[in-house]
């Protein structure tokens, strides 16, 4: 074991959208402040516009394997590069409702409420929408909730095509809104004419973890980078002391004592660091005398719709600029929830490929030209046998997905709306239950320590030096894409660092 350079104040664990926002949030602190990346910075190469390679040859996957409940081994889909899995994300930065902090029915069960309301929150959302760029307007979706600032950016117009299906879509009573998207589409399309949702970003225009705010906190000199640095554990000292993280760079195992550990690995690898940190005084794993951790975890339920048009000719480029919510908070018939509906990315002949490699794709080109892809989200509600646990050094994911026939149903108004709009047809396809791109709730927050790691700052009861934040913190997984909560969380929790700590 040696010591891995001078020991900072602080040391962040990840990169992605939850440790590169806390660190650009206290970079102006002055403290000495070390990030730890288990990747490396992600380079230009052709593979990043080349739909075959990322979809049917998975050239960016990593090699890692978790292993489901039953032994069998999975390719998880976690990216380990400098700005996390934001590297590949759709660049969807909308706010969780404000419903969604409190407790609301769903037909299998309740979603808690969250131990601090939408308006706790409200002013880091709008921090986060000005850090991130984030291109959006306000005033099309009856659920948009109350904000203090309106978008820093006018929306990403929809292409022709698109906005085609928009107006469809209001004549048969829908209300799409423009999805509030982090993209910069004039500079992102400058370096290849393909859509952004899962083409990684090496610089080009997506507002990712890296280039909004890793790349302006690493200018300020007190906060530097360390890349190859898989975290393994924490040591637990006397009393509720963090004494050291360990971590492996080239083959080594180092270590360095920070006086505040902050955990941001997302969620089942914050959870897997937690419960590897296991010692004589803490059998279950760190910050667990709740006996939660790694329990709670949840994914969103989600399903790809292709609704088929045989008249349409959709020859957009990058596709995903509208969604709608008219069926989040019921199910438009006084039911209870079904989730979100927004537009994939624009849906190729190579990616259809990669779903159906018995076509040929001659064939899948003009699927994808009479077409337009949809992305149904359903909330997963949170299950405490839903889980990862670790065998030896395995990672084991047992996930039960719970809200499955709001899901179906979801699907089935779909399929009739979009038949009333002049689409006839539509394929369906769900996501790999163990594609874990929306994971969250394995570390979360609440105000009893009975129940919950995490403190509504995200501190651990048990150990006060120690904090985790990234969508393991969550408690209900709502219905819409995570990352601007956990950007806006991180921000939220940043400032109350340097408040209570460097102050």
């Amino acid at each position: 074991m040696t010591a891995g350079g001078a020991s900072p104040e602080i040391a962040i664990i990840g990169s992605g959208i939850g440790g590169a926002t806390l660190a650009y949030g206290l970079a102006a602190s002055g403290a000495d402040i070390l990030v730890l990346e288990r990747g490396q910075r992600l380079e230009p190469r052709p593979e990043c516009r080349d739909a075959r390679a990322i979809f049917q040859r998975g050239v960016f996957r990593d090699a890692e394997r978790w292993f489901d409940g039953d032994g069998r081994p999975f390719s998880p889909g976690n990216y380990y590069n400098i700005g996390g899995n934001s590297k590949f994300y759709g660049a969807v930065l909308i706010r969780l409702r404000e419903a969604d902090f409190k407790a609301l029915e769903h037909a299998e069960g309740i979603s808690p409420a969250w131990p601090i309301a939408y308006a706790d929150l409200e002013p880091w959302y709008g921090n986060a929408e000005r850090l991130y760029q984030v291109r959006g307007r306000g005033d099309e979706d009856p659920t948009e909730p109350p904000r203090s600032a309106a978008y820093p950016h006018p929306p990403v117009p929809d292409e022709p095509a698109i906005a085609a299906v928009r107006q469809r879509l209001r004549r048969v009573g829908l209300h799409p809104f423009s999805l509030p998207l982090g993209v910069d589409v004039e500079r992102w399309l400058s370096h290849g004419r393909t859509p952004w949702d899962a083409f990684p970003d090496t610089r080009s225009g997506k507002m990712d973890a890296e280039t909004c705010a890793l790349m302006p906190a690493l200018e300020h000199p007190n906060l530097r980078l360390e890349t190859g640095a898989r975290v393994v554990r924490l040591v637990a000292g006397p009393g509720r002391r963090i004494d050291a993280v360990e971590y492996v760079k080239d083959g080594e195992r180092r270590r360095v004592t920070p006086r505040l550990v902050v955990l941001c690995a997302g969620a089942v690898m914050s959870a897997a660091i937690l419960l590897a940190s296991g010692d004589e005084a803490n059998p279950r794993g760190l910050a667990n005398r709740s006996g939660a951790v790694g329990r709670h975890f949840m994914n969103h339920n989600l399903m790809a719709m292709l609704a088929i048009d045989p008249r349409l000719r959709n020859d957009s480029v990058y596709q995903k600029t509208i969604g709608f919510n008219d069926f989040y908070l019921d199910d438009g018939a006084g039911g209870p929830p079904l989730g979100n509906v927004q537009l994939l990315g624009k849906i190729s002949a190579p990616i259809l490929k990669a779903q159906m490699p018995f076509l040929p794709e001659a064939a899948l080109a003009l699927l994808a030209r009479r077409s337009v892809g949809w992305l149904l989200m359903s909330e997963d509600l949170p299950d405490p046998q839903s889980r990862i646990r670790l065998d030896g050094e395995r990672i084991v994911l047992e996930w039960r997905q719970t809200n499955l026939a709001s899901h179906r149903r979801l699907a089935r108004r779909m399929r009739e709306r979009f038949r009333a709009a002049g689409f006839p047809l539509a394929l369906t396809r769900a996501f790999d239950r163990r594609t874990t791109s929306h994971q969250c709730g394995t570390v979360r927050f609440g105000s009893d320590p009975a129940t919950a790691p995490l403190d509504p700052l995200c501190r651990a009861f048990g150990h006060p030096i120690l904090f985790v934040v990234d969508a393991g913190f969550m408690p209900s997984s709502a219905a819409v894409n995570p990352a601007l909560t956990i950007a806006a969380q991180a921000l939220r929790v940043a400032d109350h660092i340097r408040a209570t700590e460097l102050a």
